[in-house]
Parts: C-alpha cells; structure tokens; sequence
C-alpha cells in the first residue's frame, strides 16, 4: 500500500506542465481552445474543459462560452487541473505572475489590524497564493474600506508593488464607484473638492484649509432615482480615506448604511457603497489593464421605481 501513495504524492508534487498562447481573436474559450490545440481533437478539448485544465489570463473556466478577448492569455495544464480558487468573500477576477485583481465582498477588512490578522482579503490571498508555491508573496497595493465593496489590486511581487504606490496618480487612469444615497440628488451631476482631515475620533471632515488636510476631489453623476433614493455614479481623482462617504454627506445625501456619515436608513443592512471600475497601466507590461462589474443587484432594487411612477418616468 506504501508504494501507490508514493507515487500519488511525486505526482500531486510534480511541476505543472502548464503552456501559454495568446489569444488570436474575439471567440469563446472552447472556440478558442480548440483553434490552439488544433492537434487535438474536439472531444479531446472538450475533455479537458470539462476537468478545468484551461486559463484565461491565468483564472481558470469550465464555461464552454466564456468570452475571450483577442490578445488575452489562454493558458493549458496539461497534467492536471488547475487550482480554483474558491472563497465567498472574495472573487479572483484576474491573476498573473505580477498582480492579482479581486471583487472583495462586504464587511471584509482589506488587510489586517492590531486586533483582527487572519480572515482579511490580503491574508486569504495570501494562503491562495501560497498553495501554488511556499514562497510567494501578495503586497498591499490600495485599500478599500471594509465595509464598502468592489474591485481592489495586490501586488505578487515587490517590483510591482513598489512601481504602482510610488506611481499611483500616474498608473491608475480611472476608478469608479456606484452608491446608494439617501434624497434626490438635487444637481444630477457635479464636482466636490475640498480638503479632508481627520479628528482624534478617527472621523474624516472637510476643511477648506489647506493646511489641516488633504486635497480631495470626486466628480459625481445621478444614474437613476426612486423611492426616496438616488443610484450614483462617483469618479475619484484623489483617492483618500472615506473621500466618497464625506463628500456624499457635504452634499446633503448620504450613503445608504453609512451611520458614522450621517445616514439615518439602512435598508440593506450595509453601507451602499462599491467600487465598480478599476482601470491602470499594468505596473510590468505597461499595458492598460479595465476592470469593471455589475451594479449590486441591491443597490438597483433600492431605486427601483414603482409601477405607478415608472409609466411618468
């Protein structure tokens, strides 16, 4: 019995042989597939679509119809499968050997406190990356606050790391985000700018003093509005601490959820807050990397106009 778990362990141990390509057009990636391995067989590649031995840039799909875009990367296991990873809190919407992006869920701290060190999205991709190889890093690169959801890069190497902090304003061309407010906008789109500081509460203010904080710019715009509240749309072109929540209670209308910032609803039971676009140059390739997902699906029912109002809208 020694000798079959023997081999069972080189096997699991053993180098994946894993191939890339780039992908050629827009197509599927069972389309896609069975372009490259053109050696293959069809059943052969629906074989191994089947046991999840194909990558688009590096997460891997079962999805016969999953889109793939001309010049992403298609990636093959050969020998095996490939590792899922597979976390309720957080998706893995991209990966490669520099960088990783994820869709962080609500309520998950970013990274560790001096209270809280396991259970944060840093330390859950930590242990993702790590199951690959024992000596793989993950940096912090941004933060999102906990309680606000949505689209956030690390870094997998210190390169990366240090070529995106040290070039943010730079690297990063836009990043939005969509809330929830209490009220009808008044002005359906605008800029706020002021200068944010913070109290000893740890509570984030505007001050038109430039000496007390840090200059803090958001344009906004109304998507949609109902039932007492408004679907917005928020760009940053400063990115500081609780910038979107105390900018949306300067202007009269605060987040849905957000106690600390002056809400007094919380249909939710969250801050209606989500960071829905990211787009930057890649800190290595220097391509430009977009990243984008859905409204919340809670967020669009809390404006979602009654019958009997739809039909004047």
């Amino acid at each position: 019995m020694k000798q079959p778990n023997d081999r069972d362990e080189n096997k699991r141990t053993r180098p994946d042989n894993i191939k890339t390509w780039t992908a050629p057009e827009d197509s599927t990636l069972l389309e896609t597939a069975i372009k490259i391995l053109s050696d293959h067989s069809p059943t052969k590649v629906k074989s191994m679509l089947k046991h999840n031995q194909f990558a688009i840039n590096h997460v891997p799909h079962t999805q016969f119809d999953f889109p793939v875009a001309k010049g992403d990367t298609f990636s093959v296991n050969f020998d095996r499968s490939f590792v899922v990873f597979d976390n309720r809190r957080v998706k893995l919407v991209y990966e490669d050997e520099h960088i990783l992006v994820i869709n962080k869920g609500y309520g998950l701290l970013s990274m560790s406190t001096d209270k809280i060190k396991d259970g944060t999205a840093y330390s859950i991709m930590r242990e993702y990356v790590k199951s690959h190889d024992p000596r793989a890093h993950v940096y912090i690169v941004h933060r999102l606050d906990r309680d606000t959801s949505g689209l956030m890069m690390m870094a997998k190497t210190q390169e990366a790391k240090d070529v995106m902090q040290h070039n943010w304003n730079n690297m990063v061309i836009n990043r939005k985000y969509v809330a929830v407010v209490e009220g009808i906008m008044e002005n359906k789109e605008g800029v706020v700018k002021s200068y944010l500081a913070e109290n000893s509460q740890f509570n984030v203010y505007s001050t038109d003093d430039p000496e007390k904080g840090q200059l803090a710019i958001t344009r906004y715009k109304t998507l949609k509005t109902g039932n007492g509240y408004s679907l917005v749309e928020y760009e940053l072109d400063t990115g500081r601490k609780n910038q979107i929540r105390v900018h949306s209670k300067d202007l009269g209308h605060p987040i849905v959820g957000d106690r600390k910032y002056g809400a007094a609803t919380s249909p939710i039971h969250r801050l209606a807050l989500h960071a829905m676009t990211l787009r930057f140059v890649h800190p290595i390739t220097r391509k430009e990397m977009n990243f984008s997902t859905p409204i919340p699906l809670h967020f669009a029912k809390l404006v979602r106009l009654h019958p009997e109002k739809q039909a004047n809208d």
